[in-house]
């Protein structure tokens, strides 16, 4: 049996049209096609996309996919912020909605790559310790 060394290169080569037959949003002008970019949240949605974005080491090294993936977490992440400043409030949530959200953001966030890296938090040997802070 033989295989295809690339098998990508058999695929169809999409044409980019110029950027004035683009959307905003592919441009990078604009965050979202048809909202007011303004507002409290749409702010706190762009700082968790950024840094979501820089966990997986910048804009220009994300694929489209990855980009996408990104933006869903961001909006998962803020729907869920919103629900927790509910009940931060005292009011009550949809623990079942919640539960759900922050179960899709983990296999989200999963997806993109992102993982949990542990502190090593193992206490320093006293003697070495005093050694290396001694006068």
């Amino acid at each position: 049996m033989e295989t295809a060394a690339n098998p990508s290169a058999d695929r169809a080569v999409v044409e980019r049209c110029a950027s004035k037959q683009r959307s905003r949003v592919t441009n990078g002008k604009a965050l979202f096609v048809e909202a007011d970019q303004r507002g409290p949240w749409a702010r706190r949605w762009r700082d968790v996309l950024g840094e979501i974005t820089n966990d997986l080491g910048g804009a220009d090294l994300l694929s489209e996919g990855q980009k996408q993936l990104a933006r869903r977490c961001a909006t998962i992440s803020i729907a869920c912020e919103r629900m927790e400043g509910e009940a931060a409030l005292g009011n009550e949530i949809d623990l079942d909605a919640y539960g759900t959200l922050t179960d899709r953001l983990g296999r989200a966030l999963q997806r993109l790559g992102l993982k949990r890296h542990p502190r090593d938090i193992t206490p320093p040997d006293p003697l070495e310790y005093a050694r290396e802070y001694s006068p």
